[in-house]
């Protein structure tokens, strides 16, 4: 398929009620095993892509790092790949664009894009962010490509105490609508686990939820049921594997004496 029809059939998995599926992979192995598990689409996690190459997450693994990786899966398996963006390596729309670009030139058809402030605390104000998005909407738009750009709000994650989950939703949904006015595909809401949360949410999002999986959070047939139209597995499977590597590397260790 070409770059342009990637990006469509990505979009078309999307469906409230019925969540496409994102193991999130880390480089051109991981993406191959889990697509010939039957991955209809990939996805990168920041946070895995960066500890692989031993870096921590927020943007400390260099661009150059990541468009590298980018382009030795892209070129390694034929689906569909989105790639966790984390905050575009830029503040000022123009350069974010520019950022993104690069994405698109290493074979990508999407990204997630949070609205945390990278390396500050909080979050962007609204139309702030909404501006970012509509820079990364524009740009992509004049290659005409249906880039899928996940609008990925961290105001959940940047709350441990899920009691106070309640309280953030209004403002949730009022990103969520702001992000889809300017030109976001998908809005990614990681740290929220409550089922009725979830599902006032994906009641008034204009365009599909993104749930990532974490403890406490409802299996993907359940988030479906909720109306989330995406289900991501985040660092989760780069922290079971490592733990696993850990654990057979040990028991060598320990028989070899």
């Amino acid at each position: 398929m070409s770059q342009k029809d990637k990006a469509a059939a990505f979009g078309a998995l999307h469906k409230k009620g019925n969540p496409v599926i994102i193991y999130n992979i880390w480089d051109a192995g991981t993406a191959k095993a889990v697509a010939d598990a039957g991955a209809r689409a990939l996805g990168t996690g920041s946070w895995s892509v960066a500890a692989a190459q031993g870096y921590a997450d927020g943007e400390n693994l260099p661009m150059e790092a990541l468009l590298a990786t980018v382009k030795s899966i892209t070129a390694a398996v034929d689906v569909p790949l989105s790639v966790d963006f984390e905050g575009g390596y830029a503040e000022e729309p123009a350069e974010l664009a520019r950022n993104v670009g690069k994405v698109i030139d290493a074979g990508a058809i999407g990204i997630n894009f949070e609205d945390q402030v990278v390396g500050g605390s909080g979050v962007y104000a609204i139309e702030v962010q909404a501006e970012r998005v509509r820079a990364i909407r524009a740009f992509a738009d004049a290659l005409d490509i249906p880039f899928f750009i996940n609008a990925r709000t961290d105001l959940f994650l940047q709350e441990g105490d899920r009691t106070k989950h309640a309280g953030l939703l209004d403002q949730a949904i009022e990103r969520a609508k702001a992000y889809a006015g300017a030109g976001a595909s998908g809005f990614f809401a990681p740290g929220l686990a409550d089922e009725e949360l979830i599902r006032t949410l994906c009641e008034a999002s204009p365009v599909p939820v993104n749930i990532m999986m974490m403890p406490g959070v409802p299996e993907p047939r359940r988030l479906g049921e909720l109306g989330v139209g995406r289900v991501s597995y985040g660092p989760g499977p780069y922290r079971a594997m490592m733990a696993k590597l850990k654990e057979d590397a040990a028991a060598v260790f320990s028989a070899a004496g």
